[in-house]
Formats: C-alpha cells, sequence, structure tokens
C-alpha cells in the first residue's frame, strides 16, 4: 500500500512535469513543499481524530514509530500553544535580533509579534528562518518561496519560514 500511496503522491505534484528543464526544478520544489505541508496537516487533523476516538498516546506513538511522550509532544498541542510553548526574546535591537532570532529558529521558535527591543516567539517542532524586509509594500506580497508574515513592526516585516527540519538539540 505504501508504494501505491508514494506513486499517487508524486502523480499528483509531479502533474503535467514529465520531462523537466531548468525552472521546471524549482516548480517541482515548491509542489513538493506545498504537499509537505498538506501531509503535515493531514497528520496533525488525524492524530487529534484518533484522540477523539479514545485512542491513547502510546497506540499513536506505536503507529508512528516514537515514544508516547514524543507523540503527545509533537501533537498533544493541538495548535495552541502552552504558556512555556510562547516567550519573550530580548532584549535585543536591529543590530543583533536577526541573529538572535536565527539562534532561537534553530530551536525551533518562530516570531508571532515585535515589540520595543523584543520579539514574542512561539516554539514548534520544526525550525525557522527569519528574516527582515523594509515595510514597503503590502506585507502578502512579501509571502513567496514559503515565507509568511510573522509580524509588522514599522518600518520592518519579520518573514518566517518553517524548514521542515526537526529542532536542533
Amino acid at each position: 500500500m505504501t508504494d501505491g500511496l508514494a506513486d499517487a503522491v508524486a502523480e499528483a505534484v509531479l502533474g503535467d512535469l514529465l520531462d523537466l528543464d531548468h525552472e521546471d526544478h524549482l516548480v517541482l520544489v515548491r509542489r513538493c513543499d506545498e504537499a509537505h505541508g498538506a501531509t503535515r496537516d493531514l497528520l496533525h487533523q488525524s492524530v487529534n481524530s484518533a484522540r477523539g476516538a479514545g485512542h491513547s498516546w502510546t497506540a499513536i506513538g506505536e503507529v508512528l514509530g516514537m515514544s508516547r511522550q514524543a507523540a503527545q509532544q509533537r501533537f498533544g498541542g493541538a495548535g495552541t500553544p502552552a504558556a512555556d510553548d510562547e516567550r519573550w526574546l530580548g532584549p535585543v535591537t536591529a543590530f543583533d535580533e536577526m541573529e538572535e532570532l536565527a539562534i532561537a529558529g534553530r530551536l525551533g521558535w518562530r516570531t508571532v509579534s515585535a515589540g520595543l527591543l523584543r520579539h514574542r516567539v512561539v516554539r514548534t517542532d520544526t525550525q525557522w528562518e527569519h528574516r527582515r524586509v523594509l515595510w514597503r509594500k503590502a506585507p502578502s506580497s512579501y509571502e513567496q518561496d514559503g515565507w509568511q508574515v510573522g509580524c509588522r513592526a514599522f518600518p520592518w516585516v519579520y518573514l518566517v519560514r518553517d524548514t521542515g527540519l526537526p529542532v536542533e538539540g
């Protein structure tokens, strides 16, 4: 069944890309990233459904090849961060904040708001990239190549991108 599922996903992702030229490779990367995001969302929904049906974290962990604790840590938040999954990063300045956000991003923290000399960050299971750009146009126009607006703090827009890699450490 796994081979058939993999073939179906590959067919859906490849679509009309039969003979890849140079630029098509980037289209393929984008399509695979979209498929990865969709399957990640489906996995979270299926875990929530299994929990709602009364299955234990131990049973879910066994199916996923991980411990009960790992399954609960990865999926137990149901998208709402617990108090220890949210904090302020700072003090930071325009000169050092991007370096601090890069370190935090490798540890699974992403910026969701910014204040004077600090960023509110939320913890996730994956690493994040951070980017700061001048707010010259509609923030949604920066959303390309997987970037999304993390927060706005005039004159800056802070962009974040999930790398899909597990956190360091």
